[in-house]
């Protein structure tokens, strides 16, 4: 279950907030939907209660909030617009990787796939799926941790409507199994044929909160659209019958020559022009949206009602622009509600209801959501399939609609949910307590809260006229007992793969950026090396290495900072971590891993490029070119420090600046504008050099390093001493320390 209170988001210069004081429900078993036009509120609202956004409200997830919540992906599933992921990730790589950032098998990856049907596009790239598939891919990815709850931002949008009757269908069997389905759409048509209720926002705030047949009952109203020269004629003849025949028909003539017929059919209009010799040029069953407010007491304007034996209506003729209504009733005293101006205004242009026949494609019915379902499907957790309101859900609907006249009774709990979990008892003095809690107040992980927002507004509670705005589930007669505000909602970062390492691992062998980039150096240092020995006055050290006097870095160093840089700025670029969460978190799990990978990828590297570099030696100028030098082991030591530092400069400064750019800049930052620093302080007459340190460290400790210990323990420090691991060391001092400081500086925000 999903309950949202005061929702409101925060107003920006002088415009008003996009969400003002929004408060629903989406029950377990049922599949809700959040209507309204574009810029209505709807993402917003969503974005809010996933505290992907800076406002004030509460949003509860069974009983607690999504930072309260352990792990959020295995609570909530969220498709919030296209999937994020680099376009050069194969789909199901895509699936495993985010297998482990969720803690779930990889085998589930596969069992998505086949449940939404993309096996056969497994091997698929991101950037080279249709919108469709996008669509089934993103479903698949909130379906990966199999959640109890599915929160969908207009997930139809772009789809055939034969996709688009899978993705319900599919929806639907998840609500049938005690899941809890929320979603939005501006297509009025297709939330009452999709949805179990329907929740309407018009300019950020909620104007309607219905079942699904009241609101196709109030706003969705069929309508017979006829064209005719002689419009008014047939009006007053129309009415003239549905009178004589004591039929309820209600007929709107617009501006022009036309007529919508409430309350008739096709063949009955046709028969009365056919019979009294009138000319038709349109005839057509239509589903009309009547806008947000339709159907509603304080919208409707009332006009004097046809008398019996007028032909017309009391009053002036129509003039143009201006509907007129002609109704006809089996009793005097029958009220008609009339269609709001939008639905009556001339043009088709201004129509928004489309005819229904002929029937094309995208009007078949929903198929039944059994094919989606196992063959032996039960609700999990001995949930029971809600098919209606059972009479325990009527009667806790009741309790609610009782509660509200005194605050301090207790109201049933609710049914169980897809889980089995039921949600406790509360009252409206609960409500009131829970909102003057700061924000980060809920229950503890794992376990639902013993004092939180229930079950305020019921179905039962929520049948009002579609006029009416509901009644907020926090309102109280004495306005000095409530706070000025609900609790603020703050941004959280996204939760850390629960699996850091092997997370890290598919993130760097999903694409082939990685290999591209290795290929490139081996290549790039071995003509290098070449074209050195053929100049012939490089260092043998600097030949194997293929770094030139002029250059900073060499190849393979750049190589590895790149890859490093990519770790953390390529998952800017393209989110790789969960869709709801936004990027990968900056936390000592995942740095632990990432520095980890980046220093095998820097080995392999370093050794992978001296090893080519001397084979390429060999070929061109023989043994004598290719020699190892007698220091290869400090040589080595201060090779494999160079090239694994500036991998971790790459990682730490991308991590910081959230750019590979910036981490690619502070790699060749490095030696380019910390070493002469470092170089100019060594220099410097008033720095002691480390003479003698291995001779010092034994009398110190006064003991025998084993295996000639001591000599590995001088090249290290050698190798610190130096201008170069200086430097290094100085940078990646600077950068950890940087990272840890804004790591905390947001964990306190």
């Amino acid at each position: 279950m999903i309950q949202a209170f005061g929702l409101t988001s925060n107003s920006r210069k002088a415009l008003p907030p996009a969400v003002d004081d929004v408060s629903f429900e989406a029950r377990a078993g049922r599949v809700t939907v959040l209507l309204g036009a574009p810029g209505a509120g709807k993402t917003t609202a969503l974005r809010l209660m996933l505290e992907l956004q800076q406002g004030r409200g509460l949003a509860y997830f069974r009983g607690r909030p999504l930072h309260r919540i352990a792990h959020p992906s295995r609570e909530v599933g969220v498709l919030l617009g296209d999937v994020p992921g680099h376009p050069a990730r194969t789909v199901r790589g895509h699936l495993r990787m985010l297998c482990a950032a969720a803690g779930v098998p990889v085998r589930r990856a596969d069992e998505v796939l086949e449940v939404v049907g993309l096996v056969s596009l497994r091997d698929e790239r991101l950037g080279t799926l249709s919108r469709g598939v996008d669509r089934r891919l993103g479903l698949a990815c909130a379906l990966l941790a199999d959640p109890h709850t599915l929160v969908l931002d207009d997930p139809a949008d772009g789809l055939s409507g034969r996709e688009n009757r899978w993705l319900y269908g599919m929806l639907r069997a998840h609500a049938d199994q005690g899941g809890t389905v929320l979603t939005t759409t501006a297509d009025a048509k297709e939330a009452a044929r999709t949805a179990d209720r329907v929740i309407t926002l018009e300019r950020g705030t909620l104007v309607a909160d219905q079942e699904a047949t009241d609101f196709a009952r109030t706003r969705l109203r069929p309508r017979v659209a006829v064209r005719s020269p002689h419009a008014a004629r047939l009006a007053a003849l129309l009415a003239r019958e549905a009178r004589a025949a004591q039929r309820s028909v209600e007929v709107v003539q617009e501006d022009g020559n036309r007529l919508s017929v409430y309350g008739s059919s096709c063949a009955q209009v046709g028969e009365t022009a056919f019979r009294h010799d009138i000319l038709v040029h349109q005839l057509a069953d239509e589903t009309g949206d009547m806008g947000p407010g339709a159907g509603a007491e304080d919208q409707r304007r009332a006009r004097p009602e046809a008398r019996p034996g007028s032909s017309a209506q009391a009053g002036p003729g129509p003039t143009d622009g201006e509907p007129v209504t002609l109704t006809a009733a089996s009793e005097p005293d029958t009220e008609h509600a009339e269609v709001p101006e939008g639905a009556r205004v001339a043009g088709d242009s201004r129509r928004t209801g489309t005819a229904d026949a002929p029937c094309g494609p995208d009007d078949a019915p929903l198929p039944s959501p059994a094919p989606f379902r196992p063959v032996d499907a039960v609700p999990r957790d001995g949930a029971p399939a809600s098919g209606g309101d059972s009479p325990s859900a009527v009667a806790a609907s009741v309790a609610v609609v009782r509660a509200a006249d005194s605050p301090d009774a207790p109201v049933s709990p609710t049914a169980p949910d897809r889980h089995g979990a039921s949600g406790p008892a509360v009252s409206a003095g609960t409500i009131v307590d829970e909102l003057r809690r700061p924000a980060e107040a809920g229950a503890a992980d794992g376990a639902a809260s013993s004092a939180h927002p229930g079950a305020s507004r019921s179905p039962a509670a929520s049948v009002v006229s579609s006029a009416q705005r509901p009644v907020r589930p926090f309102v109280s007669r004495d306005v000095h007992t409530l706070p000025a505000l609900p609790p603020p909602i703050s941004v959280r970062s996204a939760p850390s793969p629960l699996r850091p390492l092997r997370y890290e691992l598919r993130r760097a062998t999903g694409i082939g950026t990685g290999f591209t980039t290795g290929a490139a150096v081996l290549i790039v240092s071995a003509l290098t090396a070449l074209l050195l020995a053929r100049a012939g006055h490089t260092a043998q050290a600097r030949l194997l290495a293929a770094w030139p006097t002029e250059l900073p870095l060499p190849p393979a160093a750049l190589g590895a900072g790149l890859l490093g840089a990519l770790a953390f700025g390529d998952e800017f670029r393209h989110p790789a971590l969960a869709a709801d969460r936004g990027t990968v978190p900056r936390r000592l799990g995942v740095l632990t891993a990432k520095l980890l990978v980046a220093a095998l990828t820097a080995l392999m590297l370093a050794f992978l490029t001296v090893g080519c570099d001397a084979e390429a030696l060999y070929l061109v100028y023989g043994r004598e070119v290719a020699q190892v030098p007698g220091d290869w082991l400090s040589l080595s030591a201060s090779w494999i420090g160079l090239v694994v530092g500036c991998a971790w400069t790459g990682v730490l400064a991308a991590g910081v600046f959230r750019s590979t750019t910036a981490g690619m800049a502070a790699v060749v930052a490095m030696p380019v504008v910390v070493l002469p620093v470092v170089q100019k302080a060594v220099e410097s007459a008033s720095v002691r050099t480390a003479a003698g340190f291995s001779m010092r460290l034994r009398e110190l400790l006064l003991v025998q390093w084993p295996f000639g210990g001591e000599r590995y323990l001088a090249a290290a420090a050698r190798v610190i001493a130096q201008p170069v691991g200086g430097a290094m060391t100085l940078s990646l001092t600077a950068l950890l320390c940087a990272y840890l400081l804004t790591t905390l500086r947001n964990r306190v925000r």
